[in-house]
């Protein structure tokens, strides 16, 4: 009897769903929540100029080398040309299905899909292509094209790519301009939404058998520009579609203004500040106070050659620190980590390094209301975290912890004491000025760091840990064992930046889900494995509404701060960025995310 009722049921919701999407109209543009800004007739993006000049060109400038124009795969996941798929450049030669807004929390609008649709539970999306797409060889853009992408990046893609599928129970084309994709048990509500960022392939100018190898042959693509010119791992040419099929879409007002777009690479970051001091780029993003403050007294600047521009933050700050690996016996306990995190001195490293322009950072989403700190947790939280009863201490959970504040000397005995009475706790004790587990071995670890600026940091904190007999080495190593060291999680302690933004989903999951914990490859660089973190995602994920959202990112703030896996450094409260005066940007506020670089120009176009 059970067994026909519960099929029963499962007949019933069958026929909702057919029901629902049978009813489902075509949708211009979809949210995670509440409803998108723009109405299906908008006539461009509010932060871009739509009159904006086309021509010209801009030169960018990164640190680091390439050696594919394939972003995709495995072999190239972080030695890819900057540009060909871009949230800061643009998605230059690839484009997705739609396009995300900078001005909201996470709303999509149309791009390859001219409109979608879905059910109210998210059972299902449908994509409806543009009949005007065209990829640049002038092929139609197709339903066909859209499943041998997702097929490919299933077989031979990297993560997040190649993992899509797994949440997809069936694929059918509908038309040779639509493709619905039905969601199994493993999906979530947020997962339509990640599904429609997927770029999009040319079956007919891809090779699936070589797809997995790393290139630097020029593919087709239906995006603005096309790749006009490498210089292996040095500099990459963008020239810009004439042709390009979109150029008039709301979506693209305004935006992809250059006829050409040069990345260049350097070697170092100083190498990088030297090379735009002399002309050789135009756009530097400077995310150094130091830098900010003292960098910028050279004749293109006292000329007017050199504008600077601050921006008022409006997003969370994202956390960036000393990352444990626990995977580390010596840090497997919180204790331990949690005294380490003591030692830190915040306040003598922000007055002596950096002339007081940096804010301490207490939580992944400071600066927002998604941020759990100096708030007690509501009902939602406490029963989301109802389960694991001891994931959130007591004075995290009341909104009443912060992070010490010491007296900016460099050698705080208040804090240095409460941080050894922790160390004892977990079984050290100084002896012979050295500090030492309960087998007599040395509390000894390695650092590992990228630049000269994480050195700097690192050498603040090393001195303080010295003082209770800690001895921390520093090892700065080059671009590429840094990267390969990272997806190997070969290190004992590694600084790190986690960006946040006002949407946080699955990415989440890659940086610190249990999963995650043992992939190498992934995004969790602090080997986390915990029941709590992946009910407190999941919680996340599966939001229906705004204020359950909210307190599941809490809630999931809360459990992350508990376990002390990152020594919170510090946080700007304002983005910089200098440029040469011949690029200019949109006048008006920035969109929500900051200042959005496709939308620039070059005032000496010519039209």
């Amino acid at each position: 009897m059970r067994r026909v009722l519960a099929a029963i049921i499962v007949m019933a919701g069958g026929l909702t769903a057919v029901a629902s999407s049978a009813q489902a109209e075509p949708l211009h543009a979809i949210a995670m929540h509440g409803a998108p800004a723009l109405p299906a007739d908008f006539s461009h993006l509010p932060y871009v100029n739509p009159d904006a000049p086309k021509g010209g060109k801009v030169t960018y400038g990164v640190v680091g080398t390439f050696d594919s124009v394939r972003p995709f795969i495995v072999r190239s996941m972080r030695t890819a040309a900057r540009g060909v798929v871009d949230p800061e450049y643009g998605n230059l030669v690839y484009e997705t299905l739609m396009q995300r807004s900078q001005d909201e929390p996470f709303t999509l609008y149309g791009l390859l899909a001219e409109t979608v649709e879905w059910d109210e539970d998210r059972s299902f999306i449908q994509y409806n292509i543009n009949p005007s797409a065209r990829w640049s060889d002038g092929k139609p853009v197709t339903a066909d094209d859209v499943i041998f992408t997702m097929e490919l990046l299933r077989d031979k893609g990297r993560p997040p790519y190649s993992t899509r599928l797994s949440r997809v129970a069936k694929m059918e084309k509908i038309g040779d301009l639509s493709v619905r994709f039905t969601f199994n048990d493993q999906s979530n509500r947020e997962f339509p939404l990640i599904l429609s960022l997927s770029p999009v392939l040319p079956k007919h100018a891809t090779d699936a058998e070589t797809f997995d190898q790393s290139t630097l042959e020029p593919g087709i693509g239906s995006g603005p520009y096309e790749i006009s010119e490498i210089k292996a791992g040095e500099r990459i040419t963008f020239a810009r579609r004439e042709d390009y099929w979109a150029r008039d879409l709301p979506v693209k007002r305004g935006v992809d203004n250059y006829d050409e777009i040069v990345v260049d690479y350097f070697l170092s970051e100083t190498a990088q500040f030297e090379a735009f001091k002399k002309g050789v780029f135009d756009v530097y993003p400077d995310g150094s106070a130091t830098n900010w403050s003292r960098g910028y007294d050279f004749p293109a600047v006292a000329a007017g050659e050199v504008i600077r521009k601050e921006y008022d933050r409006k997003t969370p700050s994202g956390m960036y620190g000393f990352v444990f690996n626990t995977r580390r016996p010596i840090f497997e306990d919180v204790r331990v980590r949690r005294a380490l995190t003591m030692l830190f001195d915040f306040e003598w490293a922000n007055r002596s390094l950096y002339d007081n322009a940096y804010t301490r950072t207490h939580s992944f989403w400071d600066g927002s209301d998604l941020s759990s700190y100096g708030k007690p947790a509501d009902q939602r939280e406490r029963e989301i975290l109802a389960p694991f009863p001891d994931a959130v201490s007591d004075d995290i959970l009341e909104g009443t912890w912060t992070l010490p504040k010491t007296d900016g000397s460099g050698s705080d005995r208040k804090v240095q004491r409460a941080a050894l009475t922790l160390l004892q706790g977990a079984g050290y004790r100084i002896k012979g000025g050295q500090l030492l587990d309960s087998s007599g071995r040395p509390f000894a670890f390695a650092l590992m760091t990228q630049n000269e600026g994480q050195e700097k940091l690192a050498v603040a904190f090393q001195r303080s840990l010295a003082a209770l007999g800690i001895d921390m080495s520093i090892r700065t190593v080059d671009d590429a064992q840094y990267q390969q060291r990272s997806q190997t999680f070969d290190y004992d302690m590694i600084m790190k930046s986690f960006t946040s933004s006002l949407s946080p989903g699955a990415e989440q999951l890659t940086r610190w889900g249990s999963a995650s914990r043992d992939r190498e490859g992934s995004f969790n660089f602090a080997g986390a494995a915990s029941p709590a973190i992946d009910a407190t995602i999941d919680a996340m994920l599966n939001a229906r509404t705004a204020d359950d959202f909210r307190s599941s990112v809490r809630a999931y703030d809360r459990v992350l701060l508990s376990g002390h896996y990152v020594i919170p450094a510090f946080h700007l409260g304002k983005a910089w960025v200098a440029h040469r005066s011949r690029i200019a940007a949109p006048e008006g506020e920035p969109p929500l995310y900051g200042y959005y670089l496709p939308a620039w120009w070059d005032t000496t176009a010519k039209p």
